[in-house]
């Protein structure tokens, strides 16, 4: 149910890979983890097959999709914390996590092979750690499993419009399109990282809101505006590789406008939007939630300042581990906001 760009690119395709340190070495624990999270500096050398089927699938990109289920559910307004509430939504962020994300995340490096082996060459498929019909099989068994699982869910919801089947279909088509050729979308800066913002917060959101209430057009339309904010956060994974698309012919925004220009973009993206969504809330008189969004984006207007804007090279992974905590809970505080108002 989303598409997650993988986060973990060298920024020049000349540069050499550096010798593993003790604290990042496949033999460490530290090294291993990254590695099987998927995350940017993981070295290789990892053998077992269903360990590198996880580093493909990047469990480090679950996060934001899981938490897009939560602040559905929050916004249908019908959540109660019963046990089988609680182990159908764990259902539901199973789906748009590890079965429909890691779709998306194994199907990403299955087209993205050749530009891998210039950015990533570590990476399990440029690596030769795990063959291509190995990695095919990967992308059909989980596909299948998340669509299964999502009919399951929307028999569980009674649904006479199977909604979050539909939703999973869609953003799975979506996904596909996103990372293969002859469309591609990910070649195109705009086109690709809306793509991707909108996989990230508006699909798990719909899915959790459907899963507890009924999906309508104004959290729909609401989700997607939301989802440009999610643009912004998409164009900071591009600031990593922009050598890499600039040799293939990627249209990333690093690569059409400049990292400086491209960093403005960005930031501008993630903060006005988010703040077009607080004016919504106070428009539907939830000031104080609105109030509490509001405060939230000061913070992440700070680390920009201080990481992201001043070398976004060098400083994504810093400027993402510290300002998307706070874009996460605005999520929810929105939601929690749709709730309370019965939107």
């Amino acid at each position: 149910m989303a598409m997650a760009e993988p986060d973990t690119s060298q920024t020049s395709p000349e540069a050499s890979l550096p010798e593993p340190t003790a604290a990042e070495s496949p033999n460490s624990r530290g090294g291993t983890t990254r590695q099987l999270l998927g995350m940017k500096g993981a070295q290789a050398g990892e053998t077992n097959i269903w360990k590198i089927r996880l580093q493909l699938m990047k469990p480090i990109t679950w996060i934001p999709l899981i938490w897009g289920v939560v602040c559905g559910a929050a916004s249908s307004g019908q959540y109660t914390w019963t046990l089988e509430n609680v182990l159908i939504a764990a259902a539901c962020m199973l789906l748009s996590g590890p079965l429909l994300t890691g779709y998306t995340q194994t199907l990403n490096d299955f087209y993205d092979r050749d530009l891998d082996a210039i950015n990533e060459p570590y990476r399990p498929i440029p690596s030769g750690a795990i063959s291509v019909p190995q990695v095919a099989v990967q992308i059909v068994v989980l596909l299948v499993a998340g669509i299964a699982l999502a009919y399951g869910l929307d028999q569980w919801a009674g649904h006479a419009f199977p909604t979050i089947t539909v939703t999973a279909i869609a953003g799975s088509f979506l996904s596909y399109i996103y990372s293969a050729p002859p469309l591609k979308l990910k070649q195109n800066g705009w086109l690709g990282n809306y793509a991707l913002g909108a996989s990230y917060i508006a699909l798990p959101w719909w899915a959790g809101h459907a899963l507890f209430g009924d999906l309508n057009p104004t959290i729909m339309v609401l989700t997607l505006f939301y989802s440009l904010a999610g643009l912004g956060i998409a164009v900071v994974n591009d600031f990593k590789s922009v050598e890499g698309d600039r040799t293939l012919g990627l249209k990333s925004l690093p690569v059409m406008f400049g990292i400086t220009t491209a960093a403005w973009i960005c930031v501008l993206m993630i903060d006005v939007f988010q703040a077009g969504v607080a004016a919504y809330l106070i428009g539907i008189h939830q000031n104080l939630y609105a109030v509490i969004l509001l405060l939230l984006v000061i913070p992440q207007i700070t680390f920009q300042d201080m990481y992201f804007l001043r070398d976004p090279l060098n400083n994504d992974v810093k400027y993402q581990a510290s300002a998307q905590p706070f874009l996460v809970l605005g999520m929810l505080v929105t939601g929690l906001a749709l709730g309370h108002a019965g939107i």
